[in-house]
């Protein structure tokens, strides 16, 4: 049950959201979650590190569950995800924050990507609306 106010304009922003907005939702939690692990790790909060990497690991999957498999490029983008879900296992085991380090640069760099393609279409849209 949704309770406090936070919780219902984040539900219903989620509902209300378009697929691109959606995604970059995906890699704002994913990067956050990723940070919040290196936190843990930092202040040797093995608990707080493990969650927040699982959490990340979680978002990072699903990222590549709903590749759409039709375009050539998705399959590029699987290995990536793949990849960056092997660095947050190895800085998960190690408790070492340079491979989580490494899989944030990744995700904000695909973010950076999908949110210009997703302004390119919108303009586009416009144009042709």
């Amino acid at each position: 049950m949704i309770s406090s106010p936070y919780d219902k304009y984040r539900q219903s922003s989620i509902q209300t959201s378009s697929p691109s907005q959606l995604l970059l939702m995906l890699f704002d939690g994913a990067i956050r979650f990723g940070k919040t692990a290196i936190d843990g790790i930092d202040t040797a909060d093995h608990n707080k590190a493990s969650v927040n990497f699982g959490k990340a690991q979680a978002i990072v999957s699903e990222l590549r569950a709903t590749l759409d498999r039709s375009y050539e490029v998705s399959n590029g983008l699987a290995a990536m995800y793949e990849y960056i879900n092997y660095l947050f296992i190895e800085s998960n085991i190690k408790k070492s924050k340079q491979q989580a380090e490494e899989a944030i640069g990744y995700l904000q760099e695909l973010r950076q990507t999908f949110a210009e393609a997703a302004k390119l279409v919108a303009s586009q849209d416009l144009q042709h609306g």
